[in-house]
């Protein structure tokens, strides 16, 4: 390489400046063109006149290079990034900003009462039950590790503390609950008037939980004690009230409570309540005819259906001659619509495991295979044949929701606590992670796998089909406009975790600046579709 050098007049230091020099032409084709040039002059004074000398042509290099130039010349001392800059602390969140946002749109802080010290502890433990379900000790040592802690002012919080935010919680949850139903299930945001109901349990640790008990596991920890709950939630399955039994409560007997509570404690009139044919007996109806203003939709169980198909009864084959569905009626159920439905599929399911069990398709029972029968106080006016349908078969939203309380997202299981109120809280804790999750899901559809726009079926019975963009999002592993990657719900907050608040030290300043890494493409979208930008602070 060879150097030249060149000698020079000498100049002051302080005579030199940049000059950028923008300038446009017209190309060929008509299109404006805008260029700069960046030139290194020194300024002088000659008979009056102020006049330029161009020193070096600075067009050519990179911009932060000309930046430093220009700052030299204007007197700042420059130093190694090392030592202008210091990171003193960098915390996940992304995902805690996110939660947050989608939060306070919802009024969660406010849902749960006025602001105090209890609140906020509360309101932590929703929130990181969504994010990080974890025991309650697990979580507050969390709290240190991302901003929800600073934010919230809960970092170092104690566990009388957090049982006593806990205590304060289940006390309100009569008030929370109403002001959920009146939001979700009532007639003038749900015409519908649907209201689901389901039950499920969860094991215990410990000897000592005053609702432990043994009964029938759902969760399949046989031998093993248990507490049970039951959900109530919109026609969406939104979730929107929860009630905790002992661990052996039959289902007709929590149902009870369930419609106490839709009937005298939220003051809902002319619901439907829709169970499936374990939860809403025979007596249950009775007693929800004797209590009045509340209708049901729910199943026939397999004599029942028997007795409707019998050589004089009303459920013949030929009515699926045409369609999987038809409507019948039967003096065994006054003022009941009953509507029989044939699933195929379910039937040659159930011929399959007829075939393994008794060698013998050929039997009386065979003929009502994939049979199954509806029995509704909902008028055609109310709820048309199809409509009861998919009332019966939207209770799958409400199992949904107990996978995800239990297992997918909250991780309800297994109960640590030992008394009544604190195991009510804690499962009153989770049921609100969820409502938030429920939320989040719905508005974060676009970035996950989840189907944005399931197909209308013309036929009620036959099974749900994924439109084609969700399956072509699942094959191609991209969002739907193929722009961004597509995430599992979990993996989409691991992602947001990633962007950092950091606290920042620059050399000459007595504090630090906390300041966001820069977001993901990913991430930036994730804020969008929640109608906000990333905020600094989650309060």
């Amino acid at each position: 390489m060879t150097i030249t050098t060149v000698q020079c007049m000498p100049v002051k230091l302080k005579a030199m400046h940049v000059a950028r020099i923008k300038s446009s032409r017209v190309d060929k084709s008509g299109r404006r063109r805008d260029y700069q040039s960046v030139y290194l002059r020194r300024s002088f004074r000659e008979d009056g006149k102020v006049k330029h000398e161009q020193l070096a042509n600075l067009s050519a290099l990179p911009e932060p290079a000309i930046g430093a130039i220009e700052a030299i010349l204007k007197g700042t001392a420059l130093v190694p990034a090392g030592d202008a800059v210091r990171i003193d602390s960098s915390l996940p969140h992304g995902h805690v900003a996110a939660a947050a946002a989608m939060a306070h749109r919802l009024g969660l802080p406010a849902l749960l009462g006025p602001a105090c010290r209890q609140r906020d502890l509360a309101y932590a433990l929703i929130l990181s039950r969504a994010l990080r379900p974890s025991p309650k000790l697990s979580t507050a040592a969390w709290w240190t590790d991302t901003t929800l802690g600073e934010d919230l002012d809960v970092t170092g919080a104690g566990t009388d503390e957090i049982y006593a935010a806990m205590d304060w919680l289940v006390d309100r949850q009569d008030h929370i609950e109403k002001q959920l139903a009146a939001q979700h299930l009532d007639p003038k945001v749900n015409p519908s008037r649907i209201a689901m109901f389901d039950l499920s349990s969860s094991w215990v640790t410990g000897r000592h939980c005053d609702l432990a008990a043994r009964g029938y596991s759902r969760d399949g920890k046989k031998g093993r004690e248990q507490i049970e709950y039951g959900l109530l939630t919109d026609p969406a399955g939104r979730p929107v009230a929860v009630r905790v039994f002992p661990g052996n409560t039959a289902d007709p007997a929590a149902f009870t409570h369930a419609v106490t509570a839709v009937k005298d404690t939220f003051a809902l009139e002319n619901m439907l309540m829709v169970g499936d044919r374990g939860m809403i007996t025979s007596a249950r109806i009775t007693a929800l005819k004797e209590l009045g203003g509340l209708g049901w939709v729910t199943a026939l169980r397999a004599p029942q259906i028997a007795a409707l198909a019998a050589d004089d009864g009303p459920l013949q084959m030929s009515l699926f001659d045409t369609q999987n569905f038809a409507e019948i009626s039967h003096p065994d159920y006054p003022g009941e619509r009953l509507i029989v439905c044939r699933n195929p599929a379910l039937a040659d399911e159930r011929a399959r495991k007829r075939t393994e069990l008794l060698n013998a398709t050929e039997t009386a029972e065979a003929a009502l295979d994939g049979i199954y029968t509806l029995r509704t106080t909902a008028t055609p006016d109310e709820l048309d044949t199809a409509a009861v349908i998919d009332a019966y078969k939207n209770l799958s939203r409400v199992e949904r929701d107990f996978r995800s309380l239990k297992a997918i997202d909250l991780d309800l299981r297994p109960i640590h606590h030992r008394l009544t109120d604190r195991v009510k809280a804690h499962v009153l804790i989770c049921m609100l992670a969820a409502y938030l999750t429920w939320h989040l899901r719905k508005e974060w559809a676009p970035l996950t796998y989840t189907d944005e726009n399931p197909p209308h079926r013309d036929d009620p019975v036959a099974p749900a089909a994924r439109s084609a963009a969700a399956n072509s999002k699942a094959a191609r592993k991209t969002t739907t406009d193929g722009d961004l990657p597509a995430r599992a719900y979990q993996d989409l907050l691991a992602h947001l975790a990633t962007l950092t608040r950091n606290q920042v030290h620059f050399t000459g300043l007595d504090t630090t600046v906390p300041m966001l890494a820069e977001p993901t493409d990913t991430q930036r979208r994730a804020f969008e579709l929640l109608d906000t930008t990333v905020p600094l602070t989650i309060t």
